[in-house]
């Protein structure tokens, strides 16, 4: 009888088209279930948590498979042994049959790091920003704070995405300052195609005054487009939290 399996995991993606399968272009989610068959000697399919974009980076990431294959007790340690030093498998839970990765989880957490200067220490995992200086703090906090009071957020979903609804249950969105090092935490239950980045290019235009904060609410009023809206890059955004309902009760096999 197949059993549940939960992966608790992160990944710098920066060599991936996103977490899902491609038909030509190498996923996380391709890597990962290739690594897992040869463990367990039985074709493996896993399902995320969510997709990711290409390039856009997981910090905390789950994924669940089924498989009736008793696990080796050094699961854990062939896995990272064989994956690329981009992924890493931080633990292995059992979880009940319901648990579904993608499905169950109520709560997901992104942050959007920003500097007005490159790192070389982590030019992958930063967008710079030149322009940062010009950015007008209280502008920016401001677009935040509107957003938030909002339900539906057609403005900030791209185009030919297969969402049923715009509505997310947003929780958090907020920008943390640090003299040239910027970045912008959200909450929601869910997030619509591509949502996280045009919500900073928003945010960074009124900052510009390259549009007005008015624009951005009255967008959202009607569920509209923002004119000449602009998806901020992905490699400066991090999936950082996902969170399940009764989630302490899963048993940690590795």
């Amino acid at each position: 009888m197949a059993r549940r399996y939960m992966l608790e995991l992160a990944y710098n993606g920066a060599a991936y088209h996103g977490w899902q399968r491609q038909p030509q272009s190498l996923s996380v989610q391709q890597v990962l279930e290739e690594k897992l068959s040869l463990v367990l000697r039985r074709d493996i399919q896993v399902q995320g948590c969510g997709r990711t974009d290409s390039g856009v980076h997981a910090s905390e990431y789950y994924a669940h498979f089924d498989t009736d294959v008793v696990l080796p007790a050094d699961l854990l340690f062939r896995l990272n042994k064989l994956l690329p030093p981009d992924i890493l498998i931080y633990s292995i839970y059992r979880v009940s049959s319901e648990v579904h990765a993608r499905f169950s989880a109520t709560e997901r957490a992104y942050r959007y790091e920003l500097s007005q200067q490159k790192n070389p220490f982590s030019p992958e995992t930063l967008t710079v920003y030149p322009m940062l200086g010009q950015v007008d703090a209280e502008l920016v906090h401001a677009t935040a704070a509107l957003i938030l009071q909002y339900e539906e957020f057609l403005p900030f979903c791209k185009t030919k995405s297969d969402a049923k609804t715009m509505r997310c249950d947003l929780r958090q969105a907020e920008w943390v300052i640090h003299d040239y090092r910027w970045s912008f935490h959200i909450k929601s239950d869910r997030f619509l195609r591509g949502m996280v980045r045009l919500i900073v290019g928003a945010c960074l235009r009124v900052g510009r005054r390259q549009i007005e904060l008015g624009e951005v609410d009255a967008a959202l009023r009607e569920q509209r487009p923002i004119y000449g809206s602009w998806s901020a890059p992905p490699h400066g955004l991090f999936l950082t939290k996902v969170q399940y309902p009764d989630q302490s009760s899963w048993e940690v096999l590795f």
